[in-house]
């Protein structure tokens, strides 16, 4: 029995506080992801399927890693696009992380020294492996 299809993914989404925080998704408590405007992150939006587990990573004022959410709604079109072919998806936030994990953690850990989040820091949707993301929950204070 091939287990692939019953596994859930791993993602990470980025975001300036000034724009979208944590805190307006505690709030709100479920958002359409838009206003993504580079075809690698539109690209990873596709692909993320309804029950994903998406870590949310709050950037440029104390980056780190926040909380917990999940894809509730597969990629459709961004009604905030004036003009291209760009998608969205719905999150609905989980969790927040007992301890947020900051990026000086992130960049510590030799475990995530592949991490997209270092490699391809203006990547604002990108994939995560299990591994990467039990690590950054366990760095979390998560189980």
């Amino acid at each position: 029995m091939e287990l692939k299809g019953l596994m859930a993914n791993h993602w990470l989404v980025k975001s300036e506080p000034s724009a979208y925080s944590w805190e307006n998704l505690v709030e709100e408590g479920k958002t359409a992801w838009t206003g993504v405007r580079n075809f690698q992150a539109r690209n990873n939006i596709r692909s993320m399927k309804k029950g994903d587990f998406v870590l949310f990573y709050q950037s440029v004022t104390d980056p780190s890693v926040r909380g917990i959410t999940t894809v509730v709604k597969e990629a459709y079109p961004d009604p905030t696009a004036k003009e291209g072919d760009w998608s969205c998806v719905d999150l609905k936030k989980s969790i927040a992380l007992p301890s947020p994990v900051s990026l000086a953690t992130i960049k510590a850990d030799p475990s995530l020294a592949d991490i997209s989040l270092i490699k391809q820091s203006r990547l604002s949707v990108m994939p995560l492996t299990a591994n990467e993301y039990a690590r950054i929950l366990q760095l979390g204070g998560s189980k």
